[in-house]
């Protein structure tokens, strides 16, 4: 009955169309007060989520601490959560207000701690994610796309280079690859490494912890071992890899110092692994490499707790205190020079060193002093 019903409505629509409105206002009436019924239930529904919302909000808000080092800590896990949140041209424009050097070949930035060069499992955001953006905020929207030169951990911040074309990038990767570039990194030790300066030189393999959880880890694996006083050879694993650090104490206290790094090799989280498996100085804020078996919040002494303004149930929240300081990059394509490029330490790095009583080397002194251990050696 419906199908007759619609043919004549389209008739008398074509032939009398005085009458539309006078046809169509009782069949309209229903729907508009259907719809309208179903657009007020789903006002209604969005307003007592989004009460709810404010109320899970309210129950979950923590009050701000007056502890000025307390309240940096929650600064910092608030932007490193937002962090992942943050729309790409967001932080494409940061990226650019980080800038350290531009020229026809080469970007170099300033990367954030928090932030992951490459995507992955759970990663939302990325540095490569953004260079598109980023290009074309530096060099108009028709520009290409900047390519990745290296990478860096996600919470190690620093100098990061960055390359306008392929065969640029992949040059400058080789100079990576082949040890030319000479990098050196900041970090802040818990306890200080003896001697002051020296040479780390112990392979390097990944191997599964054994604990409550399973994991894998970077761990030392060294050609010699100590038995009953002897050295002896040990059997080498075919997975290790050659890894080589050289270190130097910048400033010290009782129960930290400031550690200037320079890999000569680039194995997977060398430099953690030598300095608190090695040295037995882990890195302050390391929660991974602090403890072999475990993972778990880095534990600290009363000492470095107080010096911190922090209890140790706080202290999961210290960021990875590791910074990519200085690059010197050889001459390549029309630069005839050394590329220096030097990148001035994060807020809360300063804020430790200031609260943990290390002095900020002079860098004129910081020069002569290595040149003065690299002669000795």
């Amino acid at each position: 009955m419906a199908a007759p019903r619609w043919r004549a409505l389209g008739l008398w629509i074509r032939g009398n169309g005085q009458g539309l409105g006078s046809l169509l206002s009782p069949v309209s009436k229903p729907f508009c007060s259907a719809a309208a019924a179903s657009t007020s239930v789903n006002a209604q529904r969005l307003a007592e989520r989004l009460r709810a919302q404010k109320r899970e909000q309210d129950t979950n808000k923590k009050p701000v601490s007056t502890n000025p080092v307390q309240r940096r800590v929650q600064e910092i896990v608030r932007f490193t959560r937002q962090l992942q949140r943050v729309h790409p041209n967001v932080l494409a424009k940061a990226l650019t207000r980080g800038i350290l050097h531009q020229d026809n070949n080469l970007v170099v930035v300033n990367k954030p701690y928090g932030l992951p060069v490459h995507g992955g499992p759970g990663v939302q955001l990325c540095i490569s994610d953004v260079l598109p953006i980023l290009a074309k905020m530096l060099h108009g929207h028709k520009a290409e796309p900047l390519y990745l030169c290296h990478r860096l951990d996600k919470e190690t911040t620093g100098v990061m280079v960055l390359a306008w074309d392929k065969d640029m990038a992949h040059q400058v990767q080789e100079l990576f690859r082949t040890r030319q570039v000479v990098k050196k990194y900041w970090a802040i030790t818990v306890r200080v490494p003896m001697p002051s300066a020296g040479v780390v030189d112990i392979p390097i393999v990944e191997k599964e912890a054994q604990g409550q959880q399973q994991h894998h880890k970077m761990t030392l694996s060294p050609s010699y071992r100590m038995d009953n006083g002897k050295m002896v050879k040990v059997r080498h694993s075919r997975s290790a890899q050659v890894a080589v650090t050289r270190y130097q104490v910048l400033s010290s206290s009782l129960s930290s110092a400031l550690v200037e790094l320079q890999p000569i090799t680039g194995i997977k989280h060398q430099l953690r692994v030598h300095l608190s498996f090695g040295l037995d100085c882990p890195i302050l804020g390391d929660h991974k490499y602090s403890d072999w078996n475990r993972l778990a919040p880095q534990k600290l002494s009363m000492g470095t707790l107080k010096k911190l303004g922090l209890e140790q149930s706080k202290a999961r929240y210290i960021p990875l205190h590791l910074h990519a300081q200085q690059l010197i990059l050889p001459a390549l394509g029309s630069r005839k020079e050394d590329l220096n490029l030097v990148c001035k330490l994060p807020h809360f790095f300063v804020r430790s060193l200031r609260r943990l009583g290390l002095e900020m080397p002079n860098q004129n002194q910081n020069e002569n002093d290595e040149a003065e251990c690299l002669g000795a050696q």
